[in-house]
This record gives C-alpha cells, sequence and structure tokens, in this order.
C-alpha cells in the first residue's frame, strides 16, 4: 500500500503549511504537487495523489487554507457553496506560490530535480496549477477543469486566459462537455495557452459527476507526465 502522512514544512515568513504526502511503494520516478480543490484537502484530492504515488510518484498535497485553520470545508452544496468560497477569496497568488513553493522544497530536498516535478488539480487545484506552471521552471503542468477561466474565482488571483501565454512547461489542460466551464471560454483558454513558447493541448473528456478524475482524464494526466517527467 502506499503510505499517507501529514508534514509541516517552514514558510519564510515563520509559519508552517501542513502538507499531505503519499509516497509510492516503489521506486519514485519524480514528484507531482497536488492542488486541493475549492474545499480543500478532499476526498477525491487524496484519490488523486494516491493514485499517482500508485503509478511512481512521490505525490504532495498542500493545504491552502491552512492560514485560517482548515484543512477542509464541510460539504455546503446546499447553500451554493457560499462556506468554500469564503475560504477561495482569501487566497492570495502569493499565498498560493508560497505554499506550492514550500511542496516543491520538500520535494527537492527528497532528490526530485526540476525536470521530474510536476502539478495537477482539479477544479480550484487546476486552477493553481496552471498559476504555478506560468510562474516556476517544472517538467510538467496539467490542469482539469480549472476554474476561474475568463473572470477570476478572486479578485487576487488571476484569470486563465490572461496568464497562460506565460507557460514555462509543457501543459495540458482537459475539460468536460458538460458545460461546467463554457466551451467558448474554453477555447478562449486553448487560444491563450498556444501562443505560449512550450508544448499545450487542451482537451475535451467525458466526467464523472462529482468532476473528479474519470478514466480518459486519467489516461491522458499519466501520458502527459509520463512523457514529460523524465
Amino acid at each position: 500500500m502506499t503510505q499517507r502522512t501529514v508534514e509541516q514544512v517552514p514558510l519564510f515568513d515563520g509559519t508552517r503549511c501542513p502538507i499531505s504526502v503519499v509516497t509510492p511503494e516503489s521506486s519514485v520516478r519524480g514528484g507531482i504537487v497536488v492542488g486541493p480543490d475549492r474545499r480543500g484537502v478532499t476526498d477525491a484530492v487524496w484519490q488523486l495523489a494516491t493514485g499517482l504515488a500508485g503509478e511512481g510518484w512521490l505525490a504532495v498535497i498542500p493545504h491552502l487554507y491552512h492560514r485560517d485553520g482548515v484543512d477542509v470545508v464541510p460539504d455546503d452544496r446546499d447553500r451554493d457553496g457560499e462556506a468554500a468560497r469564503w475560504y477561495v477569496e482569501r487566497l492570495t497568488a502569493q499565498s498560493v506560490h508560497a505554499d506550492t513553493d514550500a511542496a516543491f522544497r520538500w520535494l527537492a530536498q527528497r532528490g526530485v530535480t526540476t525536470d521530474r516535478l510536476g502539478v495537477v488539480g482539479f477544479g480550484l487545484g487546476g486552477t493553481v496549477a496552471l498559476m504555478v506552471a506560468t510562474q516556476r521552471d517544472l517538467g510538467a503542468a496539467v490542469t482539469v477543469c480549472g476554474i476561474g477561466v475568463v473572470q477570476p474565482v478572486a479578485a487576487t488571483l488571476p484569470a486563465l486566459v490572461d496568464i497562460a501565454p506565460a507557460l514555462r512547461c509543457p501543459w495540458l489542460g482537459i475539460y468536460g462537455w458538460d458545460g461546467g466551464v463554457p466551451e467558448e471560454e474554453v477555447h478562449k483558454l486553448r487560444d491563450a495557452a498556444h501562443s505560449a513558447h512550450v508544448a499545450t493541448d487542451l482537451v475535451h473528456c467525458c466526467f464523472h459527476a462529482d468532476q473528479s478524475v474519470a478514466p480518459e482524464a486519467w489516461a491522458r494526466t499519466l501520458n502527459w507526465f509520463g512523457s514529460h517527467l523524465r
């Protein structure tokens, strides 16, 4: 079985960021930072990290809501996502990069080189993955149903179409046909990403009702990391 642990990683402001770590049983192929979704480190995020570890990747989930003392926001689907929205709107680009950088440092301290570092996430985590891929040198990134494509999900976070041209590593975008993100917005993101000076691709797939990573999206994600993290 893969091993799950939670560690506290120092930040440069003197605080600590909790990171959830899923370690593969086999030899480590590389390291992948998994962005939490809008509710935080949910079971679906754990499942994504565990699946990656099962493929030999050392998976690390930074807890982005730790400044507010929360790992997972209670499921508030009956309240139109009000509780989760409050936490999302408190994120800043600076806090996201501070926490993901802490996860990357933790991986680097365990011998994972830059060309074998990746980032992935769905929903808000997909937004985080694209943000990181425009600011850090990595081996590859995957965004699954990333939100905030044209309109930012928070005033302090960028719209994805505005930052996609600055991608610094190979990036794969995966979106569903269900209309969760309007098709015209997906096309705008594809065009913006294609203007970057790295390999990019954006595809449509079918997803489960809960928007977790479905078989086709999962296969494409593994192929992308397998091709670029060497």
